[in-house]
């Protein structure tokens, strides 16, 4: 196999046209579909962008390690540049087996639909509250700041049992460490504050365990988990919960907008909004990427050889809009099943939130439509403020009006 030639492509995981891909990645997709691009981290990655090398890549966690640091692309001191905070403790997404197994293992049993549904009273009460709200509020609105972000910053709060009081600063912190125009000091110092927040927390319930997650956890594997390892799966499952699900909302409601059929589907046809949420996780893949792989052998891959070593990375856009996955991948379309798709990553990764996103976006969709079957945008199309600076991709802001 022949090594491809670095094509003039920079920071494309989060590189993003409208609703889809930059257009020179979906270009790298249908043709070569893997190329050299450079990183934030020195050397550069391969860059997957079809469906099927980037879900066998993910799938294979022998010949693909997460848990690298700088050590091993330089051989300097040991540091995990994708950390948002702390060590890198209890951080599922920068871990390997065993310990992704053993973690994950404990964690598993509080996020399977069954478990899930014991929170459907509250995440209905939750989006209620926030449409009774808008509706006080009137017309017209950001739906960003005052609906899809609040709602699934408030179900994971809810999750882990962080008090209300909290609430509002933890929500204004997690956007300020997620957005990539921060400075390195601004992210260290977000950083610290967060960890020593999500100290405080477990501090609070290893004294009192309540019946939230983090209680769960303290009260069936005390002994099998550090503050450490607790610090760290607050964080993830915080952050996770909070900018990921809170896009969709946003960005899901611009897309239903710009189709007004599908719209009124979901509106009005309970049966179409389960197919809707996974169309819209294919079609808007708002995760462009996920932790870079490293390499553990040689791979062949496409049209090259991946050496052991190497940085693999990947654009869950292109891939969620390849071909190989749907007819007319392009197309917005609620009626299709949206096969395999990658917005909730694959293999062992496979986002152990998917069913808690799931429920919060069946939910929400509907019940924003119903209540407001005017919805309408109040600027014009071209005036939507696009978060194309943050590590997820969503709206800076969607002004409506009803």
């Amino acid at each position: 196999m022949r090594d491809a030639i670095e094509p003039a492509v920079v920071e494309v995981s989060r590189r993003r046209t409208g609703f889809g891909p930059a257009p020179d990645v979906e270009a790298l997709r249908d043709g070569t579909g893997i190329a050299r691009v450079p990183t934030p981290f020195g050397p550069p990655a391969w860059l997957l962008t079809r469906h099927e090398d980037v879900r066998r890549m993910l799938g294979d966690t022998t010949g693909f390690r997460n848990g690298w640091t700088t050590a091993d692309l330089s051989g300097g001191a040991a540091r995990d540049p994708r950390q948002l905070s702390g060590d890198g403790s209890g951080n599922l997404l920068s871990m390997d087996p065993p310990d992704h197994n053993r973690l994950r293992r404990m964690l598993t049993p509080e996020f399977t639909v069954r478990r899930m549904r014991r929170l459907e009273p509250r995440i209905v009460e939750i989006v209620e509250q926030h449409l009774d709200e808008l509706e006080r509020r009137g017309s017209p609105a950001d739906l960003v700041s005052q609906y899809a972000l609040p709602i699934p910053s408030l179900v994971i709060c809810e999750l882990l049992g962080v008090p209300g009081a909290d609430r509002d600063e933890f929500q204004e912190r997690t956007r300020r460490q997620l957005d990539l125009t921060a400075s390195v000091e601004e992210k260290a110092e977000l950083g610290r504050e967060a960890q020593a927040y999500m100290a405080d927390l477990v501090r609070r319930a290893r004294h009192a365990p309540g019946d939230d997650l983090i209680g769960m956890l303290i009260r069936e594997h005390d002994e099998k988990l550090s503050n450490a390892e607790l610090i760290g799966v607050a964080n993830l499952l915080l952050v996770a919960g909070h900018e990921t699900t809170s896009n969709m909302l946003g960005l899901g409601t611009l897309a239903l907008l710009r189709h007004p059929d599908q719209l009124a589907a979901v509106r009005d046809d309970p049966e179409s909004v389960e197919g809707a949420v996974e169309e819209l996780m294919r079609w808007l893949s708002v995760v462009n990427s996920g932790s870079p792989r490293m390499a553990t052998r040689d791979v062949e891959l496409g049209a090259v050889t991946i050496r052991r070593g190497d940085l693999v990375s990947f654009n869950l856009p292109a891939a969620n809009r390849d071909s190989a996955l749907v007819e007319h991948p392009e197309r917005f379309d609620i009626s299709r099943s949206a096969g395999p798709h990658l917005g909730f990553g694959h293999g062992l990764h496979h986002c152990l939130g998917a069913p808690l996103a799931r429920m919060e976006m069946r939910i929400a969709f509907p019940a924003l439509l119903r209540r407001f079957p005017a919805l309408r945008l109040a600027v014009p199309e071209d005036e939507v403020a696009w978060a194309s600076d943050h590590a997820i991709y969503g709206l800076e802001e969607l002004p409506v009006a009803w």
